[in-house]
């Protein structure tokens, strides 16, 4: 019966009984590694119950696995070859001539693992790009967009995929990494006339109270991180910081704050500096004026 088949497929097809052997062969072994991939991602579903941990096994799994079937199908059709060191190097000779974007794309990822500029959850910024990791795989990887024509560093929605090769040659900027805050502004404009000094006092009041609890675990991380990353801070805490504009008095709060809760501080703080200001009759918000005098 096996030897009828053989038969009709050789004058039907032209495949020769070696052919045959080895097609049956690479979809046995495809049909294993799929059977040993599903058990295993069901295992890790089973034993991770953190979908971080989740999404780097399953990543890690099926990258093995990949790898593998491809070794093993490619032991099999390349027989002729007497080594397997001779078969990469044509292969890498191939890929390199023919396929040079996708080989810089696996080297851009080679890179990411190896030295980590960022990883899944952190929040980069590369060229005009600006989101947060979602995904990291061979070619590419996925950014939730922020930014863009949205304020404050908040979602857009979008997906945007970016090849690997890209960290090799443009800069890549990290939220999250190393020192995970950020430095934010807000600037308060108020008038000449205002009781300036006692606005700074309130600013002062006001940053501590949303803030200065940052600080202390800062502090924390710039000691972690100076061990890895020239990076030292002398002032972590809120500040204030004063200058003349053309129409006012500029009080500028700079402080701490983690990158994904940006707009939502600026927001409470906003929301309190207007209550207390307008509590106060001696402060006034400044804004563009023209005056004109009679001689």
């Amino acid at each position: 019966m096996l030897t009828a088949i053989n038969t009709w497929i050789n004058e039907t097809l032209g495949l020769s009984p070696a052919i045959q052997t080895k097609i049956a062969a690479s979809l046995l072994i495809i049909l294993v590694l799929m059977l040993i991939r599903g058990f295993v991602l069901r295992l890790i579903s089973r034993k991770f119950d953190e979908v971080r941990l989740q999404y780097r096994w399953r990543k890690t799994a099926n990258y093995i696995i990949y790898w593998l079937g491809f070794l093993l199908v490619a032991a099999i059709w390349f027989q002729a070859f007497q080594s397997v060191g001779t078969f990469l190097g044509l292969v890498s000779a191939g890929l390199t001539i023919a396929l040079r974007d996708l080989v810089t794309g696996v080297a851009g990822w080679a890179f990411i693992l190896w030295r980590r500029p960022f990883e899944v959850g952190d929040r980069i910024e590369i060229g005009n790009l600006r989101g947060d990791v979602i995904d990291l795989r061979v070619f590419q990887f996925t950014l939730l967009e922020i930014g863009n024509w949205v304020d404050a560093d908040q979602s857009t929605g979008r997906i945007i995929h970016i090849p690997n090769g890209r960290v090799l040659s443009e800069a890549v900027a990290n939220y999250s990494k190393g020192f995970q805050f950020i430095w934010h502004e807000i600037p308060i404009l108020v008038t000449f006339e205002s009781d300036w000094r006692k606005a700074k006092g309130i600013l002062q009041d006001i940053a501590d109270k949303h803030c200065e609890q940052l600080s202390h675990e800062a502090e924390k991380q710039v000691r972690q991180a100076a061990q890895k990353y020239m990076i030292f801070y002398k002032t972590l805490t809120p500040t204030v910081y004063t200058s003349a504009k053309d129409s006012g008095v500029l009080l500028t709060v700079r402080y701490l704050c983690r990158p994904q809760k940006r707009r939502g501080t600026e927001q409470l703080m906003w929301e309190d500096i207007l209550d207390a200001f307008n509590a106060e009759p001696t402060i006034d918000l400044a804004y563009p004026t023209t005056r004109f005098y009679q001689s």
